[in-house]
């Protein structure tokens, strides 16, 4: 397979990607304290338009399902606005991009939410993890509720809701985050979904949500502008999942007929996902080979897409240290050093101020 197989053409739904380098979602904490996004972040994805694809960082479709502090939101209207801004700079500058609705579930802490409210998931079983606050600190994460079939039917609303906001707001489509622990991901796993009823006990009820949400969407916006990310056996943030393969061999049964843009699935080394799961995926499929590993290289994007195991490929860390990672994977360029410090932290610092190879400022046009 030679250099170029990065940088052929590949179609995604209704939309037909220019490279197959596809910037994947990473939470920043960079919103306002309501989660509407910032200049900053319209100028953090302009940097980055010349992905195949963006993802957005994950947005909360409902305020009870803001997992940190300062993550966006797509429920209001000075949301979309925020986002409009967002997507028209991206599109100026030549790119595409998709929102990433991102239902945090048990994740979250009142403390850190618009609404203070507690968070409820499949069951309560505790996220292991701390979670950021206004005050710089973190705190434990709660014990959360769980949500009734009522909840459930709510969520699954907010969800279409935020689904056609996104499109009114000029995203080319969106992903349902059922990945990394959040709560589309928390009722496939038997570690966190301890439920008896239709939502649970069972291979079939424990996909129900997931197979509900995708039907969600793609009544409102269209199969064609929605995708889906997975993460079969992550075991990040304390999940369990004792045996993926059954329930992600069936989930992928249920979803493939919708014809959907794409599947954006990550690989795990006790689980090898896209292996076992590409045979079963008829649609375009995005690898992401760099979750609970080193980042996703030059070399090991082009080691999946030789092995037929992706159409495409999501770099994480990577974007965010090099808003012209396009051009530095296209000329084998050493890549920026990330500043792991600032990750999280608000203002430009170790965000929009990453240089361009040559010393150029992140804001000068691409060369």
């Amino acid at each position: 397979m030679s250099d170029t197989t990065l940088f052929t053409p590949v179609t995604a739904g209704a939309l037909r990607l220019p490279s197959r380098i596809v910037m994947a979602p990473m939470t920043r904490l960079r919103a306002e304290t309501d989660g509407t996004p910032t200049p900053e972040m319209t100028e953090y994805y302009r940097q980055r338009a010349d992905a195949g694809l963006i993802v957005t960082e994950g947005i909360w479709p409902s305020s009870d399902g803001q997992s940190e502090w300062r993550v966006p939101g797509l429920q209001t209207e000075r949301h979309a606005a925020g986002w409009r801004s967002v997507t028209n700079a991206v599109h100026a500058a030549g790119g595409r991009i998709v929102a990433q609705l991102m239902h945090g579930g048990r994740k979250g802490h009142p403390d850190a939410r618009a609404d203070g409210s507690l968070p409820a998931g499949a069951s309560p079983v505790a996220d292991p993890e701390h979670v950021h606050l206004p005050d710089g600190t973190t705190a434990p994460s709660p014990v959360p509720a769980e949500l009734s079939t009522g909840d459930i039917d709510r969520v699954v609303r907010d969800h279409a809701a935020a689904a056609r906001r996104a499109i009114d707001a000029g995203f080319d489509g969106v992903e349902l985050h059922g990945a990394n622990s959040y709560l589309t991901h928390q009722f496939l796993a038997d570690g966190t979904n301890l439920r008896r009823d239709g939502y649970g006990g069972s291979t079939v009820g424990r996909m129900r949500l997931a197979v509900e949400l995708v039907e969600a969407l793609v009544e409102a916006v269209g199969a064609h502008r929605v995708g889906v990310r997975l993460s079969p056996g992550n075991p990040q943030f304390g999940m369990v999942e004792r045996d993926p393969a059954p329930l992600y061999r069936a989930l992928l049964g249920e979803l493939d007929r919708h014809g959907l843009a794409y599947l954006h699935l990550t690989d795990d080394d006790r689980y090898p996902a896209l292996a076992d799961l590409r045979p079963r995926w008829r649609g375009t499929l995005v690898a992401n080979v760099g979750e609970n590993r080193e980042a996703t290289t030059r070399a090991s994007a082009k080691r999946v897409l030789a092995a037929g195991h992706a159409d495409a490929v999501s770099f994480g860390r990577g974007f965010l240290r090099n808003p012209d990672l396009v051009d530095r994977l296209r000329h084998d360029l050493p890549w920026n050093p990330l500043d792991e410090a600032r990750l999280y932290t608000p203002g430009p610092g170790g965000y929009t101020d990453y240089p361009r190879h040559g010393g150029a400022s992140a804001g000068s046009p691409a060369g």
